[in-house]
């Protein structure tokens, strides 16, 4: 009979001491998948890929037990040998192999060139091959940089009182209605999957005062385009006694502040890989949405079409408005009409055709959706009715409001389209990792 302590310790030589100076000239073991072999004949300079990054290693034909024609891209080995120092080497280290030990060999060649600094692939063939294009440097280090944000969110709000959550993602219905909705029978009864954990993570207010959520939401909008998906990641919070929505646009303004210096302090390695420059977050400015639409149309000379809706082309010129202005990269934009935001959302007191809301744009992109929401039971079933809604399949949430509630509001941050803004790309789908869009159900 055995009994386990705790981690089980390996042989194997830490990174740090690899990269660092107290095992120079001494033997090293060290484990790795074969990311390139540039074979010079008698020697090859084989580089292992880790979890931390590259490392280069030696193997002479003569020195090691197994020939440098044994060995093929995408092994993982096991190598044992000297440590050296070597300033044109990765990390200014090499180990030069005396014993090599194959764990796993492939059974057919990579179907892509991922030892290339960039891959010279379409986006189609990098998503149908996900998990190998993954295996390129600069395309893992994206989703390091996604880790990061999320890292980030929830050890800030830890750090503010919050309390995470993990609410349901099927339902009997959607927090915010509509036509967008993955419709499924659930044994034999009608379910939805969830547009946003909205109704529960208010109700949570009134347990926790305090309370964030990362995971899965589903919209079944029949977008094609470069900025939506079907599943998405969504970073949520919900705070309560609030004095106004305010409060929740600092609350995010402060967990971009705090993501930014922890994407400094232990991402710097991806930051230069991908050559980010990260935005200014010291302070983000707010615009009434109204306003905002008034400053482009008279700046950039273009016609307002809807006064009650945001159109693509003007949140993008929004954001160009406030770079040019005021070297702004982000840009809250505040009480979006009343028609346009779901029943919950507060309207403004002194005009209720608009709203205590916001959304706050990325270099002109919509990245988070917030604001007030009514805390007061009539107000809200007086809110249901004037939009000639229905209250079946709500009683648990409106029960919640029977019981008090304090004042609250919260948020939403699509995690895909703030990446894929942090790092300058076009496309959502590259800052996914397994993208579900009108067309991809694989891999």
């Amino acid at each position: 009979m055995e009994f386990l302590n705790g981690i089980c310790k390996k042989e194997v030589t830490e990174w740090d001491e690899l990269t660092g100076t107290s095992l120079l000239n001494q033997e090293v073991v060290l484990e790795g998948a074969v990311h390139s072999i540039r074979n010079m004949g008698d020697v090859a300079f084989v580089i292992l890929r880790r979890r931390e990054g590259l490392f280069q290693t030696v193997v002479e034909n003569e020195k090691a037990n197994l020939s440098i024609h044994d060995l093929k891209e995408a092994m993982t080995l096991r190598v044992k040998g000297i440590l050296h120092e070597e300033e044109r080497a990765p990390h200014g280290r090499e180990v030069r192999v005396q014993e090599i030990e194959i764990l796993s060999s492939p059974a057919e060649p990579m179907p892509l060139a991922i030892d290339k600094w960039k891959l010279n692939t379409s986006l189609e063939a990098k998503l149908n091959l996900r998990p190998i294009a993954l295996r390129n440097i600069q395309e893992r280090s994206k989703f390091k940089i996604q880790e990061a944000l999320v890292r980030a969110f929830r050890d800030f709000l830890y750090e503010q009182g919050f309390t995470e959550i993990h609410t349901p993602k099927i339902g009997a219905r959607g927090a915010e209605g509509g036509a967008n909705l993955f419709k499924f029978s659930y044994f034999h009864k009608p379910a939805v999957l969830a547009q946003s954990p909205q109704f529960y993570k208010q109700m949570m207010v009134g347990v926790f005062d305090r309370v964030f959520e990362t995971g899965p939401v589903f919209r079944a909008e029949k977008h094609n385009t470069k900025r939506h998906l079907n599943e998405y990641t969504s970073l949520d919070f919900e705070m309560g006694y609030i004095d106004g929505f305010e409060d929740i646009m600092g609350m995010e303004t402060g967990f971009l502040q705090y993501a930014m210096e922890l994407l400094k302090k232990d991402y710097s390695k991806e930051l230069q890989i991908l050559k980010i420059q990260l935005p200014k977050v010291d302070q983000i400015p707010a615009v009434r949405f109204d306003k905002a639409k008034e400053l482009v149309s008279e700046k950039y000379n273009r016609k307002i079409r809807n006064p009650y809706d945001l159109e693509p082309e003007e949140e993008a010129l929004i954001g160009r408005y406030f770079k040019e202005e005021y070297n702004a990269d982000f840009v809250f934009v505040t009480h979006y009409p009343s028609k346009k935001r779901p029943f919950y959302a507060m309207d403004d007191p002194q005009d209720d055709k608009f709203t205590l809301s916001f959304d706050l744009l990325f270099h002109g992109l919509e990245v988070t959706t917030g604001g007030q929401r009514i805390h007061d039971y009539n107000q809200l079933k007086a809110k249901i009715a004037a939009r000639g809604m229905e209250e079946e399949g709500m009683e648990q949430y409106l029960d919640t409001f029977k019981h008090g509630m304090p004042p609250h509001g919260g948020l939403g941050i699509g995690l895909e389209r703030l990446t894929m803004q942090l790092l300058g790309e076009e496309n959502v789908r590259e800052a996914c990792l397994f993208p579900r869009d009108l067309n991809r159900l694989e891999p």
